[in-house]
């Protein structure tokens, strides 16, 4: 089988995104394209295409003459792909425990090792593996279109995620969390994945309201363009 390389534009949105969701690029923070394009060795013309792409993910915002900025974490964003998240992945997870083989119950079980190794050395990865875990509990059973739906909302959702995880004791609640889920997974047993993991997501977003500022208007406004020194 041949390996099909990845294009400048799809390395570039991959180094882009990853960036973004490690808050290596803080919210607010425009994206400065020459010197990105430099810094990456490749020509505006892909990164414009790579961040075009990140913005129809919601990574990025743009405003006329103003370029790509990073948008902020906002309350009323959360909510929104919180309760997506609880609408949709709950029963997803519950129906792939009654269709995961061999195979698909042991891949979910190396993901919840991945990220509690990664949770031990670095938070950056243990959001991407936290990730992979949720996705790892979906993925049984062919489902291809809600497989993607709740892929594109943990994307969304992992800046809250990391910020979710700042305060001390809460990985190790998570972990806990975690762990019962994926027994129940194993075990099929679908009420009690749907109840955990529906507890799991609430328990998230509650933290999150503690943590994120009132809706604000501003917050989410580009950054003002400088004025250029005659």
């Amino acid at each position: 089988m041949s390996i099909v390389p990845r294009s400048l534009s799809d390395q570039a949105f991959e180094v882009v995104r990853e960036r973004i969701l490690s808050t290596q690029i803080p919210p607010l923070t425009p994206i400065r394209q020459e010197l990105l394009a430099e810094e990456l060795g490749i020509s505006k013309i892909p990164l414009r295409e790579a961040l075009g792409r990140l913005e129809e993910q919601g990574l990025l915002c743009s405003h006329p003459n103003r370029g790509f900025f990073v948008p902020a974490l906002t309350a009323v964003e959360a909510e929104e792909v919180f309760a997506l998240r609880l609408k949709i992945e709950p029963d997803a997870a519950a129906d792939a425990c009654r269709d995961a083989g061999d195979d698909e119950r042991e891949a979910a079980r190396a993901a919840l090792a991945a990220l509690e190794s990664a949770s031990d050395a670095d938070v950056r990865n243990a959001v991407t593996f936290n990730r992979r875990f949720h996705l790892s509990l979906v993925r049984p059973g062919g489902r291809a279109i809600t497989t993607q739906l709740v892929e594109r909302l943990h994307v969304l959702a992992e800046r809250y995620v990391r910020k979710h995880l700042e305060p001390e004791g809460r990985e190790a609640r998570a972990a806990s969390e975690h762990r019962a889920l994926l027994e129940a997974w194993l075990a099929r047993d679908a009420a009690r994945v749907s109840r955990l993991l529906s507890a799991h997501i609430v328990s998230t977003l509650h933290d999150l309201r503690q943590q994120l500022p009132p809706a604000d208007p501003a917050a989410s406004a580009p950054p003002p363009r400088r004025r250029q020194r005659r």
